[in-house]
């Protein structure tokens, strides 16, 4: 089980040194790819002018704009939650950046009271994520919220 308090912590280090929310999350998304295991990809997508646009991430190239409703990201933000899907061809309007990924988990990312983004994590492993780590991923990302800056995006 990945140790999510640590990752937590190495995140808030980080936004000591600066809490602006791009080289955070660069790092952040760095620390997530080398505590978790069996994934493929790890990154954020940021609310830009009404859609979700490609953040700071580790994996290979991805989907690079996806509009608010779609997909497993699109619909986490529509809906205000977090989405744990056990198998992404099984999720209606699934968008298949990578088509070696098969389970995904998203989590809004929110400041002001707005949410500002989503943590996206793909695995090649059917069922990959659990509650185990929907609970550990949300104390990351309430950290990430507590320190990152996110005045300069175009919400």
């Amino acid at each position: 089980m990945p140790d999510y308090k640590l990752m937590a912590k190495q995140i808030e280090a980080l936004a000591g040194v600066c809490g602006d929310f791009l080289p955070l999350l660069s790092n952040a998304s760095a620390v997530l790819n080398e505590g978790i295991e069996r994934i493929n990809w790890v990154g954020f997508y940021l609310i830009d002018n009404g859609s979700l646009l490609l953040g700071p991430f580790q994996g290979s190239p991805a989907c690079v704009r996806i509009e608010i409703g779609k997909g497993v990201c699109g619909t986490a933000v529509r809906e205000g939650r977090l989405l744990r899907v056990e198998d992404v061809h099984r999720f209606p309007g699934h968008i298949a950046c990578d088509s070696a990924s098969r389970s995904e988990i998203v989590l809004p990312l929110c400041s002001g009271g707005r949410i500002v983004g989503v943590l996206d994590i793909d695995s090649p492993e059917r069922g990959r994520f659990s509650e185990e780590d929907e609970e550990g991923l949300s104390i990351v990302v309430s950290s990430i919220e507590a320190c990152a800056d996110f005045s300069r995006l175009r919400l």
